[in-house]
């Protein structure tokens, strides 16, 4: 992720999501959640922890994560 090379959204059907708004909102979002993960990492390095591990159940989290809306068809 990078402005040089910005992620294409989109929808469930493969069809690209365009608007500008909402981009601005996706990609907002993912910039804050990489700040705040960089910093766990960070903390949890300085404290003694083992990066692996600690990458690990970033994953794992991410992986847990429920979506609450039905699935449209």
């Amino acid at each position: 992720m990078s402005k040089e090379h910005p992620i294409v959204w989109r929808g469930s059907q493969g069809e690209v999501v365009a608007c500008v708004e909402k981009n601005k909102v996706l990609s907002e979002n993912l910039e804050e959640i990489r700040q705040v993960c960089q910093d766990a990492l960070e903390d949890a390095v300085l404290m003694g922890c083992d990066e692996r591990q600690f990458r690990a159940v970033l994953s794992g989290l991410i992986n847990d994560l429920k979506n609450p809306y039905p699935r449209r068809e």
